[in-house]
């Protein structure tokens, strides 16, 4: 943490808490509202639970953590400057490099003296004869606000399983969500990961060269490809720079914000065979995830297009894995390749051909519980000096739902989304005024290149305010008709595809006894974009704007 950073935990809560905009977090998102907000010249400050800025990226420290969309694409677009001057030095970044970019751009653009660290928004309530917000910190301390920006982040509600014993256990555990900054050293130690997620297939091949023994403990196996990782050499970095506006501008319009992958134009079953075969290879060969969810115009909606491709990761895992037995454990079959998380890896199916990894199938004997010395299952008891959770998020909604969000006299926010989230575009909710979402449930967010969509709520959001500020509005309200049809869109997108059919935590089956509702909008970035700009085009239709009490023009 930069002295910087470190003085703006000590602000003093006093008459400066009365704000125009007060932000929740001080992520990525929590960060670009403060420069936007400025923008307006606007009072804008935003609340960090954490010691430091950078939300998921400031917490995800475990072996391993690496963004898996690539560095030129995974960035800021709102400083041309910036994009030219920062050098990444990996095709895809680590978690310690992502972490010192973000650093990076709130003291480039001075935006670390309107953030408050170590402080976290525990209830957050609207005045209706006033239209204002006020917040209340886990310190006690009150924030007033005209407006909300809710910049929780979608995966920064850790989850550990409630094992039953798990208070019990002599070792140490660690949680990859809350994992210490000083980072641990497993040397000479028998270690157990549960999970393999994203998480876990990126930490797993480090901690088995530290451990003297790893047992991974899978439930369901997931679908992996090749990163292809590397260093960040001229010839990719150049010629990307050179191209970065229009580059951004394709990103804006594609499927999933990302650039340099056209929308697919034919079937995988009108090609013949070896000619896709060939396509797999090469995608396989040149890394990431994007290529393959885009390679095909039927991939995520047609079963039998799908396992085309399910089949060849199939048959790579069988011919990386020596053990016939652990690569079919290891080959997923119960979803289409794509309706979870497709994640990205750097030796991880090689990991099992070491003699010191053994893979544990808890599907066919589930975990009983944590004991003294380990882990027992069904079947035995496994002795371990340490237990990793690779267990994910809360996702989309944790955050949300962790804040006691009300109308004053109203439900809370948590009992309204009992049965599922329900937002108007993922921006806003009905009934909450004044309080918008940076990437929430009904948005592209989590299917997306998570920047490129960061920036276009958080613009959207500046200029929904400037236009209220203009025309002396003081409250914004979602319209329960336009939630409404949001939904049902969202929905009617969703069904339209095999995502669906996945157990994932889009649709929040990680955690027992959530909802079963699909979160994320799948329709495409691009197409996304528009509809918003649609919405804001029809003077923000589908919002009741109201009041007088509006904002003061001081910039």
């Amino acid at each position: 943490m930069t002295d910087s950073a470190a003085k703006s935990d000590v602000r003093p809560l006093d008459h400066a808490d009365t704000l125009d905009v007060a932000i929740v977090g001080g992520g990525l998102a929590g960060l670009y509202a403060i420069h936007r907000m400025r923008g307006l010249g606007l009072t804008a400050r935003a609340y960090e639970a954490g010691s430091g800025v950078g939300g998921t990226w400031f917490w995800n420290r475990y072996p391993g953590a690496r963004c898996d969309i690539e560095s030129l694409e995974y960035s800021y677009a709102f400083s041309e400057e910036l994009d030219q001057e920062w050098k990444w030095p990996e095709r895809y970044a680590t978690q310690p490099q992502i972490l010192a970019y973000i650093n990076h751009v709130a003291e480039r653009f001075d935006l670390l003296r309107d953030v408050q660290l170590n402080t976290r928004i525990v209830a957050a309530e609207f005045d209706r004869a006033t239209d204002r917000w006020t917040l209340r910190t886990d310190k006690g301390a009150t924030v007033s606000a005209r407006f909300c920006i809710m910049a929780t982040g979608n995966l920064s509600t850790p989850k550990v399983p409630d094992f039953k014993g798990l208070e019990t256990f002599k070792g140490n555990w660690y949680h990859s969500g809350m994992w210490p900054a000083e980072g641990v050293d497993f040397s000479g130690q028998r270690v157990g990961i549960i999970g393999t997620g994203s998480s876990g297939i990126q930490m797993i091949p480090l901690i088995a060269r530290q451990a003297k023994h790893l047992h991974v403990f899978q439930r369901t196996p997931n679908f992996s490809l090749p990163a292809q990782n590397g260093p960040m050499e001229p010839s990719r970095e150049n010629p990307h720079k050179a191209s970065y506006p229009a580059r951004r501008q394709e990103a804006r319009t594609s499927g999933f914000g990302v650039s340099g992958y056209p929308s697919p134009t034919h079937s995988a079953l009108e090609v013949p065979a070896d000619e896709r075969r060939r396509r797999y290879e090469e995608l396989w060969q040149r890394g990431g995830s994007i290529g393959f969810l885009t390679c095909y115009n039927d991939f995520l909606v047609d079963e039998k297009a799908n396992e085309t491709a399910a089949e060849f990761v199939r048959e790579k895992i069988r011919s990386i894995v020596h053990d016939p037995a652990v690569a079919e454990l290891l080959a997923p079959t119960d979803h289409p390749i794509g309706t979870k998380r497709l994640c990205l890896d750097t030796g991880y199916y090689e990991t099992y051909n070491r003699d010191n990894v053994s893979l544990v199938d808890v599907r066919r004997a589930p975990i009983q519980e944590i004991t003294e010395r380990g882990v027992r299952t069904a079947d035995r008891e496994y002795e371990l000096d340490a237990i990793a959770f690779a267990t994910g998020f809360d996702a989309m909604t944790g955050a949300l739902r962790e804040i006691d969000l009300r109308v004053k006299g109203e439900a809370a926010l948590a009992d309204l989304w009992a049965a599922g989230p329900r937002t108007y575009l993922g921006l806003s909710v009905a009934g909450f005024p004044n309080m918008f979402l940076v990437t929430g449930p009904g948005s592209p967010g989590v299917k997306s290149q998570m920047i490129l969509s960061i920036e276009q709520h958080v613009d959207w959001i500046t200029d929904l305010i400037a236009y209220a500020r203009d025309r002396a509005i003081s409250r914004i309200e979602a319209e329960p008709e336009a939630q409404d049809r949001w939904v049902a869109h969202v929905n009617e997108v969703a069904d339209s595809t095999l995502y669906p059919v996945a157990n994932s935590w889009y649709v929040g089956a990680n955690i027992p006894g959530k909802p079963r509702v699909f979160m994320p909008y799948v329709g495409g970035v691009g197409v996304y974009r528009r509809k918003c700009d649609e919405v804001a085009a029809n003077g923000y239709q589908g919002f009741t704007l109201s009041g007088s009490q509006g904002l003061k023009r001081t910039g």
